[in-house]
C-alpha cells in the first residue's frame, strides 16, 4: 500500500514531487490544470525531464491525476461537455507523459435531470477521450450522492462503466468519506468486506485501481460530501485502521484529501495514516 496525499502542482510536476516527498508520502495526485480555470494544462518536455529525475531516490513512487470539478461529462449543455472532453484528453495525455497510474474522475452530475440519459452522456464523453489518447488509464470516482452527482451507487458505477464502453483503461477509484456518506459503512473490518464483496459482485474487484482516503464530517448515508482530518470525523482512528489494513487494497495506492491536506500539518497526517496501518495490520494478525 502507498500511503500519500495531494499536493500541490505549483511550479511544475516536479515541486509536487518535492512536496510529497517532504510529507513522507509515497503517493501524491494533483490538478494538472487550475481548478478554476477550463485552461488545459500541457507539459513540456523539460518539466517531465525534471519531474523524472525528482522521482530518483524519493519516497513518491505512484502519482495520480484529479480532472478538475469543473468537469461534468453528463451535461446537458453540449458546450460543458466539449469543454468537460478538451480537458479530460489534457489530463489523459498528461498522465502518459508523467506515467501516471491513472487520471481520477468525478463522472458527472445529472443535476435535476434523469440519471439514465446522464450516464449515457457521461459514457459518450468518457469513451471519446478514451478514444482521442492512448496509454493512461482513468479511473472513476464514486461519489457522495449530492446534487445529482452519477456513481453515488455501485451499480451506477457499473452502468458508467458500460455506457464509456468498457474500455480495458478504465477502473475505480473508491473514496472511503464518499462511501460512507452515500450509504456504505466502512467503518469495521466486517462491514468493509461486506461493502467489498459487493462490489466485487457488482463492478468487479479486478477493477478497483487506486483509493482515497478521507474521514467524514458527515454523518452516515447524509450524501454530503464533507472531508475531515483523519482520525477526526465519523470513521474515526478505528475506521482508519480498518481502511488502510484492508487485504484488497495491498497494492493500491491510497491518497488523503483532507482539509488542508497541501499545508505543513499534512506530513503529520500521512505519518497519522501510516500509524493506523500498524495498528491495522497488528489486529489482523
Amino acid at each position: 500500500m502507498l500511503i500519500g496525499a495531494h499536493v500541490s502542482p505549483a511550479g511544475g510536476p516536479a515541486k509536487a514531487v518535492e512536496r510529497g516527498a517532504e510529507k513522507g508520502a509515497e503517493a501524491i495526485q494533483i490538478f494538472n490544470q487550475s481548478p478554476r480555470m477550463w485552461r488545459p494544462r500541457y507539459y513540456s518536455d523539460e518539466e517531465v525531464a525534471e519531474y523524472t529525475a525528482a522521482l530518483q531516490g524519493s519516497s513518491v513512487r505512484a502519482l495520480l491525476i484529479h480532472a478538475v470539478y469543473l468537469l461534468n461529462c453528463a451535461s446537458e449543455d453540449k458546450e460543458i461537455r466539449a469543454k468537460s472532453l478538451t480537458s479530460l484528453i489534457a489530463s489523459l495525455e498528461a498522465g502518459q507523459k508523467l506515467g501516471a497510474v491513472a487520471v481520477v474522475l468525478h463522472p458527472g452530475s445529472a443535476l435535476k435531470g434523469k440519471v439514465p440519459p446522464a450516464i449515457k452522456r457521461a459514457g459518450a464523453t468518457i469513451k471519446k477521450a478514451l478514444d482521442a489518447t492512448e496509454g493512461c488509464a482513468l479511473h472513476l470516482e464514486n461519489t457522495a450522492g449530492a446534487g445529482g452527482t452519477l456513481g453515488r451507487t455501485f451499480g451506477e458505477l457499473a452502468a458508467l462503466l458500460e455506457a464509456a464502453g468498457g474500455d480495458p483503461r478504465l477502473g475505480i477509484t473508491l473514496d472511503s468519506c464518499h462511501l460512507y456518506a452515500s450509504g456504505y459503512d466502512v467503518r469495521t473490518r466486517e462491514s468493509l468486506g461486506a461493502v467489498l464483496d459487493q462490489f466485487d459482485a457488482e463492478v468487479g474487484g479486478d477493477l478497483l485501481g487506486s483509493l482515497h482516503f478521507n474521514d467524514s464530517q458527515s454523518g452516515f448515508g447524509s450524501n454530503v460530501d464533507r472531508h475531515a482530518i483523519t482520525g477526526a470525523g465519523e470513521l474515526g482512528d478505528k475506521g482508519g485502521e480498518v481502511w488502510f489494513s484492508e487485504p484488497r487494497f495491498e497494492a493500491l495506492p491510497v491518497v488523503l484529501e483532507t482539509p488542508g491536506v497541501d499545508s505543513d500539518k499534512s506530513a503529520n497526517e500521512v505519518a497519522h495514516a501510516k500509524a493506523l496501518r500498524k495498528k491495522g495490520l497488528r489486529k489482523r494478525r
